[in-house]
This record gives C-alpha cells, structure tokens and sequence, in this order.
C-alpha cells in the first residue's frame, strides 16, 4: 500500500510540477548567470544552485508552443463564433464573486478608503481587480515562479526576451526583499499575489501601503495599495466616469472599428446615443460585446483605457467595471451606506 501510495504521489508531483532539469547546462542559461553576477552582484554559486534544479513547467509553455497546448485547450473554434461575452460574463461575473467581493470590501474598508483619498481610485475598483486576478486572494497561484520564468526564458518560444527580463526582474525582488525565491508561487506565467504583478512591476508600482517595511503582493494591503498606485500612475482620473451602454440601429455593429485602440468625438457617431445620462465630454472608445442574438454597444472613456492597461483587453476591461458596479450596489444595500 505505502509502494502504490508513492507512486500515486510522485505521478501527482510529476503531473503538476513538472521534471527537473539542470538548466546550467544551457550556454544561454550560463550567460545569463554571469549577467547577474557581474552586473547585479549576485553570488554565482547562488545562482548556479538554483538553475541546477529546474523544475520544467509544461503549462507555462503551453501558452506559446503548439505541441504542449492540446490538453488545456477546452473551447473549440466552433463555439467562438458568436456569444463570445455571454461565456465571458458567465464565467467572469458570478454572483459568488459579488458576495465575496463585498466581504473584502468590508473587511478592507479602511485601506481601501485610504488608498481612495490617496491615489483617486474608487474601492470597488480595486477590490474588482483583485476579485477578478485572484478572487480576493484565494487563488493567488500554485506555481513555482521561478521555474516557470526560467522555462519561459529559457525553453524555445516567441517570448523568450520577455520572460528573461521578468526573470531577471524577479531575482532583484526576492534579493531587495529578502525572500527566498523557491518559496515564491505564483501564476504559470510568473505573476504574483492578490493582484497578479509580473515582477517587473514591483519596482515601479509596488507599495508598502500596510508600512511593515515590507512590499507583498501577498499581503492584502500592499495589494490595495499597489493596484491603485497602478492606476494612478496610469492615468487614472478622480471621479471620471468609465463606461456607459448606447444604443444603435439594427442588432449587429458593423459600422466603426470597435475596441480600446480606436477613438471617436461623440458629435461624429451619428445615430449613436447613450441608455441613462452621460456627462464626459472627451473623444469616446466603442466597445462592442458580442452576445449570441446581439451586439451590446458601449462608450468606453479615459478611465476605461486606463483598465485596459492592467489587461489588453476591452472585455476584461468590462468586466472590471460591471463587477465594480455591482460591488457598489451590493455594499450599499448590505451596509446602507459606501466608503467613500
């Protein structure tokens, strides 16, 4: 029994972590090393101890390589035709991630009002980004960092150059704050905590917002912090309003190019009309939301861009402001009044 049982569990392991390999041996790997220790002063032999023992990360290439991608493709090109927000806002927009959205806020009230007065950035805001990238911090990421950026940086892919400069980043951040980088789980692309951060964003925008002395995607507040910081740094305008629905003639818009990258004056989208009151005067983006019997339209403003720089995505971007939306109905009804 003890014999089946670690069988069962070395196949487990084997399954979910991937296999060991002596990365050291990779000239490119070798480079790299001497990189770091010439240039950022890493002790070699730290780094050689650690890129001996790599743990290949299959489900981080499979994002890029073909051959590794069969068995986490669940959604055929058959069902992408139509209804393409239906299934998003399915999965996305959950009334579980309203309630527990609303238990965060709650519980984190007073950061989240702080990092408000600070930065400019509504709670529900933020708390949507956290609910979306790690539902509250229950799903941070069960995947060793540094072995799936050293196979991303390392194995072959069209990305290569860019998860060499994330791994690079990700050393200097475990070395500036003092953690060991094993202990560091994240997503299988590499990204971290409560907020998902690739490490090249925790210099930039990464704050010690509980003052602990401390920067931890990990920690709830530093999160809260960091992700208004983000959206500060981003553009983010007080009090700007983020998106509203228009209507338009006929049930599938094909008119205008639709998405974060293109910009309208509202004067020039002729038969085009906001459903409730609207009150920004600036150049406009349309968002177009494909439903299975029709095209939902929306204006999409500064701030709407301004989440699209988190995510390049004009759906992730609308599902940050419906969820916001509702996180603000939701703790208004629950507790009668809001942070702000």
């Amino acid at each position: 029994m003890k014999q089946i049982v670690s069988i069962v569990l070395v196949l487990v392991l084997f399954g979910t972590f991937g296999w060991a390999k002596d990365y050291t041996k990779k000239p490119e790997v070798r480079r790299f090393i001497d990189r770091m220790a010439n240039h950022y002063h890493f002790d070699r032999h730290y780094l050689n101890t650690l890129f001996s023992n790599i743990k290949f990360q299959k489900r981080a290439l499979a994002i890029y390589v073909p051959k590794y991608r069969k068995k986490y493709k669940h959604i055929t090109k058959k069902h992408r035709k139509t209804g393409s927000w239906d299934r998003y806002e399915k999965n996305i927009l959950k009334p579980a991630k309203v309630d527990a959205g609303i238990s965060f806020m709650h519980r984190y009230r007073k950061a989240l009002h702080r990092a408000y007065r600070k930065y400019g950035v509504a709670p529900e805001y933020i708390t949507a980004i956290i609910g979306i990238e790690s539902h509250y911090g229950k799903h941070t990421g069960r995947y060793p960092v540094l072995d799936a950026l050293a196979t991303l940086a390392f194995e072959p892919n069209r990305r290569q150059k860019f998860y060499r400069s994330e791994l690079k980043e990700f050393l200097l951040m475990t070395k500036r704050e003092k953690i060991n980088p094993r202990h560091v789980k994240g997503s299988y692309a590499g990204a971290i905590g409560l907020g998902q951060f690739m490490p090249s964003n925790y210099k930039t925008f990464m704050v010690d917002f509980n003052h602990d002395g401390k920067k931890r995607m990990q920690h709830p507040e530093d999160a809260i912090g960091s992700v208004a910081y983000y959206f500060r740094r981003h553009g983010w305008k007080r009090g700007q309003p983020v998106a509203v629905r228009v209507s338009y003639p006929g049930k599938r818009f094909t008119a205008l190019k639709t998405g974060y990258k293109h910009k309208y004056y509202r004067q020039s989208l002729k038969h085009i009309a906001p459903k409730w009151e609207f009150n920004y005067r600036d150049k406009v983006h349309l968002i177009k939301l494909e439903r299975y019997q029709f095209d939902e339209l929306w204006y999409g403003t500064h701030n709407f861009y301004v989440i699209t720089r988190y995510n390049h995505s004009s759906y992730y971007a609308m599902a940050i402001y419906q969820l916001a939306e509702k996180l603000k109905k939701g703790y208004k009804k629950k507790y009668g009044k809001y942070l702000r």
